[in-house]
């Protein structure tokens, strides 16, 4: 419960509420983090948590030295990372052993899933890290389309990091800047809607490939 009042703050008032955590809480800021980040890319039913808009705020705080760049990268990297393997593993196996026994799912369906992973399984992976709510269900969706997982560990690893270091790296360049700081929430929201970008012009191509 304590969880979930903290994500709806941190959407809430993304800034305000991160600098309140380092001045009340020290360290533990980066327990936080890491709980925030695991929960928006490695379970199902918390989607709605911020994840670029976090990073982005975090990067910001850590060029003000209210936090260590390196130790937040490192440590918010590996909740990403393990966020997409549970969430992996819960597709892998509770979700596809229902799948394999339920007279409710359309098997051709079931099956295009899985020739979709098996070819761009990699890709989306990484594209999904930056489109909100896509990157809670894209490491499911593999696990329970059975990508192979030495795979989705690679694809997994490398978009982990390069979300986490992406993010963090331009609020840590660009989030202390004046035009930043006085419109922080129109900045907040172009990120989301950015981070949108790989899934929607995805879209647009399969439909032209379909059309």
């Amino acid at each position: 419960m304590d969880s979930i009042v903290v994500g709806f703050e941190l959407m809430a008032h993304v800034d305000e509420t991160l600098i309140r955590f380092v001045h009340e809480y020290g360290a533990w800021t980066y327990a936080v983090l890491f709980l925030v980040i695991f929960c928006e890319t490695g379970l199902v039913a918390t989607p709605f948590l911020p994840g670029d808009s976090l990073l982005f705020s975090a990067g910001a705080l850590a060029a003000a030295g209210a936090l260590d760049l390196f130790s937040l990268c490192a440590l918010l990297s590996l909740a990403a990372v393990a966020g997409d393997a549970a969430n992996y593993a819960f597709g892998r196996t509770v979700v596809a052993r229902w799948l394999s026994r339920s007279r409710l799912v359309n098997r051709s369906h079931l099956a295009r899933a899985e020739s979709f992973y098996r070819t761009h399984g990699g890709k989306a992976i990484v594209l999904a890290r930056f489109a909100p709510i896509l990157r809670t269900f894209a490491p499911f969706v593999a696990g329970m389309a059975r990508m192979r997982y030495e795979r989705f560990l690679v694809f997994n690893l490398l978009g982990g990091v390069g979300w986490v270091g992406l993010c963090a790296g331009f609020g840590y360049l660009f989030g202390n800047l004046p035009v930043v700081k006085e419109n922080f929430t129109a900045v907040l929201i172009a990120i989301v809607l950015v981070s949108l970008l790989p899934a929607v012009a995805g879209l647009v191509r399969d439909r032209r490939e379909v059309l």
